[in-house]
């Protein structure tokens, strides 16, 4: 189901830690981290490096905001 929460364990800046997401919000990561070649821990780093909130909320953002730039970006 596309709205059951599931738990990683992952490593943000080498601190392992455990973050809780929707299955599709970490279907999404993996496919932006695919697209910048990098690992999902990179790009859960590098977002992690700018929040000034939880960590959950902040990765929602982040694809929330990846997907209206790609949306805009699209011409149709």
């Amino acid at each position: 189901m596309p709205g059951t929460i599931v738990k990683h364990s992952v490593r943000i800046a080498g601190h392992q830690t455990s973050i809780s997401l929707e299955q599709k919000f970490w279907d999404i990561l993996r496919e932006i981290a695919s697209r910048q070649n990098i690992s999902i821990n990179k790009l859960i780093t590098n977002i992690d490096a700018t929040r000034s909130g939880n960590v959950s909320s902040t990765l929602r953002l982040f694809v929330l905001e990846d997907m209206e730039r790609r949306l805009s970006a699209d011409p149709d």
